[in-house]
């Protein structure tokens, strides 16, 4: 059972969280349908005067449509035993297959936040700002190290609930 606590309680170290462990994104549309992905890019923080984080998300992925069409989403972190799921929810498309099913996850509706039964921590946000990375924007970094004209779009989102088991 997950328990509700403060941002500032959130004790994953965010480093090995986010890069090493990986997460999933999930964002709801209106009509309920939803979409999942795997991600090891994305940080936490204060902006604004808020605590938020930042999620990735390259322009032809599925949930990119949702994450567009919708101001709330959450990053999911699995128990261990997991280690499928994050492979099927990263190669597999929602497009063409019911990826919970395969990975074998449950989903919960939380509102307007879907996150699984299988979580170990959730994280969810209101969207606060949207941007697509730019070419020209990058100094002491070939943007061609990581990009084919395929630049990710910046999600920052204020920390609304923290869940862990």
């Amino acid at each position: 059972m997950l328990k509700q606590i403060l941002p500032e309680q959130f004790g994953k170290n965010v480093f090995d969280a986010i890069g090493k462990q990986k997460m999933l994104i999930t964002a709801k549309k209106q009509d309920g349908s939803y979409n999942t992905m795997t991600a090891s890019w994305g940080g936490m923080g204060v902006l604004w005067n808020k605590n938020v984080f930042m999620c990735f998300i390259r322009p032809q992925r599925y949930t990119n449509e949702f994450a567009e069409q919708s101001d709330e989403i959450t990053l999911c972190w699995l128990e261990d035993g997991f280690k499928d799921a994050y492979k099927i929810c990263g190669s597999k498309s929602g497009r063409d297959c019911d990826k919970t099913a395969l990975a074998g996850l449950t989903p919960v509706i939380d509102g307007d936040f879907v996150y699984f039964e299988q979580a170990e921590a959730v994280l969810c946000g209101k969207k606060l700002y949207v941007n697509k990375i730019k070419e020209s924007g990058f100094i002491g970094l070939d943007p061609a190290l990581f990009y084919k004209d395929d630049y990710h779009i910046v999600y920052i989102y204020e920390i609304k609930k923290v869940l862990v088991k």
